[in-house]
């Protein structure tokens, strides 16, 4: 019975693969702009990037995931030999290492290991984005790119009606989503574990970034990580589980 069970849920997954490919470019036409140039600084520096790495994708980077996700996941903004390189969200830095191995444990991610945009990872009820699309110097967007970044999140939030709980990776992050909301940071302090409902039911739950200063100075650890996408995931299954009132 054990080896039914296990070819069952093995076929599911790669139905729900299968689904998700479908109606993943029709998604991202509508919440990204691969072509941006709106930031002068962040367009100029690419500009840079890519005359020095010919090779790199060195464009706005798009989202990645299940466009029918429960659960969002918001990082901050591409790496430069990370997903600017590779052109997929925390893919082929050290801040991918930890998420994507959590995101495989919990059943999230087809392989536990992201390398290249075409290594055949998927993911299934989770979709990962970031605060700012682009590359920015010294892995610090300025105000204003975070604040004119921030209409294409609030687009992919009105336009992902089954998103249930959000889970953001750092204070931009946090601040970003927040802004999406047009709620105010100050009532919505950031602090690793938090959860903040928001207006329309949703719930954000934060965390320290997955980046290699927090995992080698242990300010973030492995099971601290897992149990905050734990406690994320849960949350996303029993709200889109819960009868309607």
């Amino acid at each position: 019975m054990a080896g039914h069970a296990d070819q069952f849920r093995v076929a599911r997954f790669l139905w729900c693969v299968r689904r998700n490919a479908r109606g993943l470019d029709r998604f991202m036409s509508k919440i990204f702009d691969p072509s941006c140039r709106q930031c002068p600084r962040l367009a100029a520096f690419l500009d840079g990037v890519r005359a020095a790495h010919p090779g790199y994708y060195a464009k706005p980077v798009p989202p990645f995931g299940d466009p029918k996700a429960r659960l969002l996941i918001v990082g901050l903004a591409p790496g430069m030999h990370g997903a600017n390189r590779s052109g997929r969200p925390f893919t082929g830095d050290h801040a991918g290492i930890l998420l994507y191995a959590t995101l495989f444990k919990f059943g999230l991610a087809s392989r536990p290991v992201s390398t290249a945009a075409d290594d055949g990872l998927e993911l299934i009820d989770v979709r990962i984005t970031n605060a700012v699309k682009c590359l920015p110097p010294a892995n610090k967007p300025l105000p204003m790119e975070i604040k004119t970044c921030n209409g294409f999140l609030h687009t992919e939030l009105t336009r992902s009606p089954r998103v249930r709980a959000l889970l953001a990776l750092g204070a931009i992050a946090h601040e970003a989503v927040l802004r999406a909301y047009g709620l105010p940071a100050k009532q919505f302090k950031f602090a690793h574990g938090a959860k903040h409902v928001l207006e329309d039911g949703r719930v954000l739950v934060d965390s320290y970034h997955c980046s290699r200063y927090n995992t080698q100075t242990r300010r973030l650890t492995t099971p601290m990580f897992e149990a905050v996408v734990a406690r994320a995931l849960q949350i996303a299954v029993a709200a889109a589980s819960a009868p309607a009132a």
